[in-house]
């Protein structure tokens, strides 16, 4: 009996779900009714307006023409009546001077003869009737204002409601990604003089292929591109890929998108990691305070950690998801600290090989900074630029300004501006570490050695502050600078 209630029951709910979608599906069909006669009326009104205009067109370029005949017959008309009434002028002057000479010619015993019949014949060579062309001005052939509209018959016959645009076609091969910046370029399967604009949509991704239904990142949508390329300039690529795709518009409807592409963009993406920076400083992600009364928060932060068994560092931060295998593991904390007057914080990444670029945006008020690269095993004592595991720049602006690159203790002093702004480049292979004016990417100093152990980006500052940019590609000026070889550079050897 209980089963039988049981399955009654389940038959109950399966009906009464059923019921529900029905009624869903009878609202969707109504609601869908309204707007097939919303939509017919706008667009039959819209029929009517483009007709309308077309009309309207047509009309203002039947008026003009007809003014164009119509001021060709008045200017013919008015030659050739000018013409007529000078011909009828010479006309009848002609008869006058014909009638007077006979009579002359007539009265040839006349004394006065030589003289009159002199006279008359002075008169008659300066008829004008020899004076006058006998050529129409004008033509009477108006053939140059006939018209033949068989063509545009065929093309108004031709029109038809507009297509739905076919999906464009992203074209890998001429695409870029580069300083960080992506050109992306496509082209149309077919023809389609109708094609209004394109619209453009991006995610970054972590996952190389084809992009998946689910993301955490959303589309960003691009419209109104006219051509059909388009560049997106100044990115960040804080992940490891680009999906995109495209779709073409017309000015009715919009077609669909096209097959999505994956592009790789490569690029130095780290943090800073907190557990290792000494304790007056105050770490934010990218951005780091110096504050004097630090040490006093730090230790209560420490403790507690130590009753938590782990730091807030974000390298641990559930946001950050899996960290990737050169990202270093929170093994610095309590002890490791650097501290003393040693005012540092590490990246959170090894820099094992290739090449990397970073940016670091320092306060000019900050008293001291410095920013460059250090093995791991940095002790936390050691300040940047002092010992054999590490290389800097670094700005004084305390008790006596000084802009120096730094290593082993041995110090060179820099000859040009210090900007607001650095840019650090790091090769491992090579063996080159270089630092540019961010802005204009002129090279302040290059170290010139061979690394024997993974580097980590290092930063020091003490009585301000400063911002990390990373995610950055390395700029094609800096590479081209490399090459060829930038006569600022020197070695490590050369600091006194």
């Amino acid at each position: 009996m209980e089963e039988q209630r049981e399955a009654l029951r389940k038959i109950i709910t399966t009906l009464a779900m059923k019921n529900e979608e029905i009624q869903s599906f009878i609202y969707s069909l109504k609601q869908m009714l309204l707007n097939v006669e919303a939509n017919s009326t706008k667009v039959q009104e819209d029929l009517e307006a483009e007709f309308q205009s077309l009309f309207s067109v047509l009309e203002e370029l039947k008026e003009g023409m007809l003014m164009k005949i119509k001021q060709d017959r008045a200017s013919r008309t008015y030659e050739l009546q000018n013409q007529l009434a000078a011909c009828t002028r010479a006309l009848e002057s002609s008869e006058e001077l014909l009638e007077t000479a006979n009579q002359t010619l007539q009265a040839m015993d006349r004394e006065d003869f030589p003289q009159v019949g002199a006279c008359d014949a002075a008169r008659v060579t300066m008829a004008p009737a020899f004076r006058l062309s006998l050529k129409a001005k004008v033509s009477d052939n108006m053939s140059h204002l006939m018209v033949d509209f068989a063509q545009e018959r065929q093309m108004l016959q031709a029109l038809k409601f507009l297509p739905v645009p076919s999906a464009p076609v992203i074209d890998l091969a001429e695409s870029l990604v580069a300083d960080n910046c992506v050109t992306l370029v496509w082209r149309m399967p077919d023809e389609d003089s109708k094609i209004d604009h394109y619209v453009l949509e991006y995610r970054r991704t972590n996952f190389e292929g084809p992009p998946r239904l689910k993301e955490d990142q959303p589309w960003m949508v691009i419209e109104g591109i006219r051509q059909t390329e388009y560049t997106l300039t100044g990115l960040k690529f804080d992940m490891k890929y680009m999906n995109f795709r495209v779709k073409a518009c017309n000015k009715a409807v919009a077609g669909e998108f096209s097959e999505p592409v994956t592009l790789e963009t490569p690029a130095f993406m780290f943090r800073l990691d907190a557990s290792t920076s000494h304790q007056n400083l105050r770490v934010d992600d990218l951005s780091v305070e110096w504050d004097a009364m630090g040490g006093k928060v730090q230790d209560i932060k420490a403790r507690e950690k130590d009753g938590k068994g782990r730091t807030a560092s974000p390298i641990n931060s559930p946001a950050r998801g899996t960290p990737s295998p050169k990202r270093m593991p929170s093994g610095r904390g309590g002890r490791d600290r650097f501290t003393a007057e040693s005012y540092t914080v590490l990246g959170d990444t090894l820099i094992d090989g290739g090449e990397h670029y970073w940016e670091v945006r320092y306060e000019p008020d900050s008293k001291a900074f410095g920013v460059g690269v250090a093995y791991r095993s940095l002790g936390r004592f050691e300040q940047l630029g002092k010992t054999a595991a590490s290389w800097c720049l670094h700005v004084n602006n305390w008790l006596q300004v000084s802009f120096t690159a730094k290593h082993a203790n041995k110090v060179k002093v820099l000859d040009a501006p210090v900007p607001d702004c650095l840019g650090v480049h790091c090769d491992f292979h090579q063996g080159l570490l270089s630092f540019y004016n961010a802005r204009t990417k002129q090279v302040l100093h290059t170290f010139k050695t061979r690394f024997t152990q993974p580097l980590l980006p290092a930063f020091t500052v003490w009585c301000g502050s400063f911002q990390v940019t990373t995610g950055l590609q390395v700029p094609s000026s800096v590479r081209c600078l490399q090459k060829r070889g930038s006569a600022t550079s020197s070695s490590n050897t050369s600091l006194t």
